[in-house]
């Protein structure tokens, strides 16, 4: 699909709270409007559209998929459906930006890839992270050189909770757990800066449910280069970060996902603070991933070079072994199985 219009036009498949989060920071953005939402009942589309001023409300999600109305669709379900809801509007010639985990396992994101490709169609994982400014001047730090060669990466994301049975992070059936709603940061975070490791070691903590209740693992890299990673609804963490390299190090003091300063350590110098500049607005906007989606779909582009398929991938594999060596599996993968790396 060719965006025509100055305007890009968004579909919102979902109406829960990331949804609302997105979206509100979508109607602040001028040269974006949001035309249409999608929910499973009627009355949760209309309440949102009303929420929101958003003109057409869907009941399905089928009729937002065909609505040709639509540049891009947000998906926003929980990532249980990430494969059905985004599958649906790729197939309808929809491009997409996909809410992480971006699927349950690394079969269903190749599927949802292989799928854009054909259809030559925009597909994006929403991993914010990536697009956020600060994070981005971390990483070109480190690819100069600034701490040498990367020796090692710390990052956890821990929430306190407790989280009752019945709620989606302890829900199997929604792909529930500490690792693919929070440990894919910290997973992610490493692999920005690392790529695929080579060797994963991991250990959990699981509930009756059988979905992990704490994660830790240890990625190993040929070059020598180690990652510790941890993830947790059962304790809330300092979500800190820490890159450290043959001449230096980085760190986070808190919130590295979305951060607003970092402390560059130089051999031999004194401390530089990194800040974010106020006018990127405040540290948990989602508009830097909505202008990268924006400048992509109108330069006709299929992926972005900020969060490209490939990086997805490789992170969904590594979040497939992660869950292989810790035993979770989520209902209907028994016979597949999850740790699907080919």
């Amino acid at each position: 699909m060719t965006v025509t219009e100055d305007s890009v036009r968004w579909g919102i498949l979902a109406t829960g709270g990331i949804a609302a989060a997105f979206t509100a920071d979508l109607v602040d953005l001028p040269d974006a409007r949001v035309v249409a939402v999608a929910s499973r009942t009627r009355a949760s589309a209309e309440a949102f559209a009303e929420r929101f001023g958003i003109p057409r409300a869907y009941g399905d999600w089928e009729s937002l998929a065909r609505d040709e109305d639509i540049d891009v669709v947000y998906v926003a379900t929980p990532h249980s459906a990430h494969r059905a809801a985004a599958g649906l509007c790729l197939e309808a010639g929809r491009n997409v930006l996909c809410e992480k985990a971006f699927t349950l396992n690394a079969r269903e994101a190749r599927e949802l890839v292989a799928l854009a490709r054909e259809r030559g169609s925009f597909l994006m994982e929403a991993m914010w992270m990536y697009c956020n400014p600060l994070v981005r001047r971390l990483k070109a730090l480190v690819d100069d050189g600034a701490i040498g060669e990367v020796r090692t990466v710390q990052a956890d994301f821990g929430l306190a909770g407790p989280f009752p049975p019945s709620h989606r992070l302890r829900d199997p059936a929604q792909g529930g757990g500490a690792l693919l709603d929070l440990g894919v940061y910290p997973v992610s975070f490493a692999q920005l800066l690392l790529g695929e490791p080579s060797d994963i070691a991991a250990r959990a903590v699981l509930s009756e449910e059988g979905v992990d209740l704490q994660t830790g693992a240890l990625l190993s890299w040929e070059s020598g280069a180690l990652a510790s990673v941890h993830c947790s609804v059962v304790g809330g963490t300092g979500t800190t970060a820490s890159v450290t390299g043959a001449a230096g190090r980085i760190d986070i003091p808190g919130g590295f996902f979305h951060p607003d300063r970092f402390v560059l350590h130089r051999d031999g110098r004194d401390p530089e603070e990194f800040t974010a500049d106020p006018a990127d607005g405040p540290r948990t906007s989602l508009r830097h991933e909505a202008r990268e989606v924006m400048r992509a779909v109108r330069a006709g582009e299929t992926e972005s070079p900020l969060v490209p398929l490939d990086g997805t991938l490789a992170v969904m594999r590594t979040l497939d072994t992660i869950r292989d060596r810790v035993g979770v599996r989520y209902p209907g993968e028994a016979a597949a199985g999850s740790a699907d790396t080919e």
